[in-house]
């Protein structure tokens, strides 16, 4: 326990230099912790928020759908029957058919996406409630980004043009019945939302659809001709790849702080081992061993991070307790980024992310702090005496 003892000791003694590489690299600890979380948060709450609008627990696409080619969609529809039928009847999928489009909103001709599915479906968190027809005028769903870039509103008419099966062009009056505001923008932007049965007679496809998504609890898609079934791993993929590529982004800020407070911490190791050569000359005319005098300013270094981890939870607990409780509330030009964030970005921490940044700053810190203790080894008790570094 000497050791230990003496390295607080001499840590503690000197003062200002001490504290002020504690702040460095404590700062460099709360930065890396809370970055980590909000991307951990920032991914999950996404995730979550997908699967609960849109994705459920995976979807059967037709074979011929492709989302990201437009072109796919002429023939990217097909029968729901068989095994999906069941699965329909049993309220355990809903089909959406996709269809494209073009709506006049104020004289304005915009290319949409028109969108079925069945008002009473429990599948998905979609108001689809709100497409309960009355009459035969057209219930229309819309989000709110999609009412802010058409300037359409609640019980406001356009007109909408479509094509059918047969390549005929029609057109008819729609009344946006709701304007629904969501975090998930790929059910939102560009997109109209239609009574599914209405969207089906209007283009000459009764009973077929473009995918089908399940319910959350069905585990074990089965192969059906003619559709393929994409689990939740293949739908998120891309939003975990957008999420991995911002933490590899913050790894630049993560090395240049940690080189910051390494720099500091180097230098202080050296400039301490120069101005105690006196001191280090009589423990070892004491009979104090040089590996007991490299380990003692080893662990004043190391201590530094010991210190720091101390600082930032003091100060760095209350500030990631707020922010994963009451949230970061992000501004309007965030919503235009792809993310299905909300109005509020709030962080997820985990142990293993706390112990995992604890150690690796400790490693860094006690891996710097020996570099400049091998001099140490060479050094003869007479030189040392006498002030001299041999």
């Amino acid at each position: 326990m000497l050791i230990p003892k003496l390295a607080l000791r001499n840590l503690l003694g000197a003062g200002l230099r001490t504290w002020l590489n504690v702040i460095v690299l404590s700062l460099s600890f709360f930065v890396i912790v809370w970055t980590q979380g909000i991307y951990k948060g920032m991914g999950e709450r996404a995730a979550d928020a997908m699967t609960e609008v849109e994705l459920g627990g995976g979807q059967y696409w037709h074979e011929n759908y492709d989302p990201y080619d437009p072109l796919t969609l002429q023939d990217a529809h097909g029968k729901v029957t068989g095994q999906l039928r069941a699965l329909v009847d049993k309220g355990l999928a809903t089909p959406v058919l996709v269809v494209q489009g073009t709506i006049y909103p104020g004289g304005r001709m915009r290319n949409v996406l028109l969108k079925g599915i069945d008002p009473s479906q429990m599948i998905v968190s979609l108001p689809s409630r709100f497409l309960q027809e009355e009459g035969e005028e057209l219930s229309v769903l819309i989000g709110s980004r999609m009412a802010k870039n058409t300037g359409l509103k609640k019980g406001d008419s356009t007109t909408l043009r479509w094509r059918d099966i047969n390549g005929t062009f029609d057109a008819i009056d729609a009344r946006i019945v709701q304007v629904m505001r969501t975090s998930v923008q790929t059910v939102d932007t560009g997109q109209l939302w239609l009574p599914l049965k209405r969207l089906q007679e209007m283009t000459g496809m009764p009973g077929e659809a473009t995918l089908v998504v399940v319910d959350q609890k069905f585990e074990s898609p089965g192969l059906i001709a003619g559709w393929v079934f994409k689990n939740l791993d293949y739908l998120l993929s891309d939003l975990r790849a957008m999420v991995q590529s911002k933490k590899v982004g913050a790894t630049f800020l993560y090395v240049l702080l940690l080189f910051f407070a390494m720099l500091a911490i180097f230098n202080t190791q050296v400039l301490s081992i120069f101005r105690r050569r006196k001191e280090m000359g009589t423990l070892m005319a004491i009979g104090l061993a040089r590996s007991k005098i490299i380990q003692l300013f080893t662990l004043e270094g190391a201590m530094h991070a010991v210190l720091a981890a101390v600082l930032a939870a003091i100060y760095g607990f209350p500030l990631l307790w707020y922010f994963a409780v009451k949230g970061w509330a992000m501004p309007e030009v965030v919503d235009t980024m792809g993310f299905a964030l909300g109005e509020k970005l709030y962080s997820t921490y985990s142990a293993g992310l706390v112990v995992g940044t604890t150690f690796l700053v400790l490693m860094v810190t006690t891996i710097v702090s020996f570099l400049p203790t091998r001099k140490i080894a060479k050094l003869k008790p007479t030189d040392a005496l006498r002030g001299k570094l041999s």
